[in-house]
Parts: C-alpha cells; structure tokens; sequence
C-alpha cells in the first residue's frame, strides 16, 4: 500500500474553522503530533490557510496537501534533508 493510500484512510483530527489557525491550534497540533505522529487536518472553504506556514509553526513535516486537507508529521529528530 502507497503512503497516499495510507494516508486517505486517516480521519481528520483537526478541524481549522473561520477564526483560521490560532496559537491554541498550533499547540494542539504539536500536542497530537507527540501522541498520533501523524495528524490530518481540514479547513472551511472560506478559511484561507498556508499549509507550508501551519506545518512550520508546529514544528512539523508537511506530507502532503489535497483539496482542504493536508496531513503533517512529526519531524524526525536527528533527520535532515539536503
């Protein structure tokens, strides 16, 4: 099974709704980050969002973005890319 196929069949834990993503949010992001390691998460279609700037604030991987959705990782410590 892909990692795309995997990840589709993950519900979404986060809902980011018309106040757009608060430092509250961010830290319940990190907070399922550290339980799930993996974290999928929805927006509102009139929620504008900046899916590389949410992943960034919460300290997190930015696996992928489809439609209103995007599912982010815990980064690996240790890990660089190059």
């Amino acid at each position: 099974m892909e990692k795309n196929e995997l990840f589709q069949e993950l519900k979404p834990t986060i809902w980011i709704g018309k106040q757009g993503c608060s430092d509250t949010l961010i830290e319940e992001i990190r907070l399922q980050l550290k339980q799930r390691k993996v974290v999928k998460i929805k927006w509102l279609r009139s929620t504008d969002v900046d899916a590389d700037e949410i992943a960034r604030r919460a300290g997190a991987t930015l696996v992928g973005v489809r439609g209103r959705t995007m599912v982010l990782a815990e980064k690996r410590k240790g890990s660089r890319r190059v």
